[in-house]
């Protein structure tokens, strides 16, 4: 079978899961074909079935969230678990839908984060090697350049697998952090830079709580939407394939390095976006932005959600800003990296999965529950 071949069955395949249903059909010379009409109807059917009742109730809660909760709340955990959790999309993308686990992703939300302090206008008197461009330019200039490092990143690890992976993304992440604290004449040393803000456009000032949130609102669910259709899409299918069995999908005619970077640049914009949310929300950005510590800490959002799921990384995101924000009124400061990781281990141990795995496997053990087994041992 040909590539275009194995392409087209894939598309196919993609319409009749989407129906739920096997809609048979054969061409000529044998092949799998969709007739016109149905695949119309499985196009405009997948779209409508992907949205449940569940998803209206989260989306109507997210839009309200500001109304009933005080500035506070919406600013420091909607916001920014809504930030982490779009830069640690981009992780669950690679790691879940690619089998590439990256600990570089904060390391590119930290390249586009300088790009807009370096390229735009930071407020400090120690960031004076800003060049004062627009903000528009300036951030559109970011996310290019992050995509692009992020590509450089996936050309450099998609030869290796698992821990060499692992260790390869590391290394660049340790390796831009000391660069980032010891330049000072492009990254301003371990000071960087301070005071940088969202910008006041169409007469709204973006700096505010309620708008500042529902700008990381919008950008989120662009980043949600955007992952979930590009799963389903011929370049995340193939993608999927290739985190199985990397080896028939070359066979197939599939170039496998090429869908790799091509994945890590996606997952690059991805965190790029995050990255300028990120810095507009604490409004600085300096080398413990891009230490050890957040690269370990991204890892541990993206596996407390679930590594398979779009919606996991926003999920481990709230567990880990509330933990952050309210652990320290039960014990000290400094002892909150044994409660994320006695959390994280328990979330390890007990569903491989994440939260979402969890939540799974006990609404399948009440369900199941609830039936009554006939005397021969079947479910009714």
């Amino acid at each position: 079978m040909s590539a275009a071949d194995w392409r087209g069955a894939m598309n196919a395949g993609v319409g009749r899961l989407a129906m739920g249903k096997l809609v048979p059909a054969r061409g000529n010379q044998g092949q799998s074909t969709i007739s016109k009409p149905a695949e119309q109807e499985n196009r405009g059917l997948s779209l409508i079935s992907g949205i449940r009742l569940r998803h209206v109730v989260v989306l109507a809660f997210l839009l309200a969230f500001p109304v009933y909760a005080s500035p506070f709340l919406t600013f420091q955990i909607g916001a920014q678990s809504l930030a982490l959790g779009l830069i640690a999309l981009s992780l669950t993308f690679l790691g879940g839908y690619g089998g590439m686990v990256s600990l570089a992703q904060m390391t590119v939300a930290g390249i586009a984060g300088y790009s807009v302090a370096i390229f735009g206008a930071a407020g400090s008197s120690d960031a004076a090697i800003s060049l004062g461009w627009p903000w528009w330019l300036a951030v559109a200039v970011a996310i290019v350049i992050a995509t692009l490092c992020a590509a450089f990143i996936g050309w450099l690890s998609v030869r290796t697998e698992g821990i060499y992976t692992i260790m390869i993304t590391l290394t660049v992440g340790v390796a831009f952090y000391y660069l980032c604290l010891q330049n000072y004449s492009v990254f301003n040393g371990f000071q960087g830079f301070q005071r940088m803000q969202a910008p006041t456009l169409l007469g709204i000032n973006w700096r505010d709580p309620v708008p500042f949130y529902y700008l990381v609102l919008f950008w989120s669910l662009a980043g949600y939407g955007f992952v979930r259709y590009l799963i389903r899409a011929p370049f995340g299918i193939a993608l999927q394939g290739i985190r199985d069995n990397p080896r028939r999908m070359n066979a197939l005619g599939f170039n496998v390095t090429a869908h790799r970077i091509a994945a890590y640049a996606v997952a690059g914009v991805i965190a790029a976006v995050g990255g300028v949310l990120l810095v507009w929300y604490n409004g600085l950005i300096t080398p413990n932005s891009v230490g050890t510590s957040w690269l370990i800490n991204l890892l541990i959002i993206a596996v407390l959600g679930g590594m398979r799921h779009p919606i996991g990384p926003f999920i481990g995101a709230i567990v880990f800003v509330l933990l952050q924000t309210f652990a320290i009124d039960l014990i000290d400061r400094e002892r909150f990296n044994l409660v994320i990781g006695t959390v994280f281990l328990a979330i390890v141990l007990f569903s491989p999965d994440g939260l979402l795995g969890l939540w799974a496997a006990l609404k399948s053990r009440v369900t199941s529950g609830s039936k009554f087994p006939t005397p021969t041992g079947g479910i009714k």
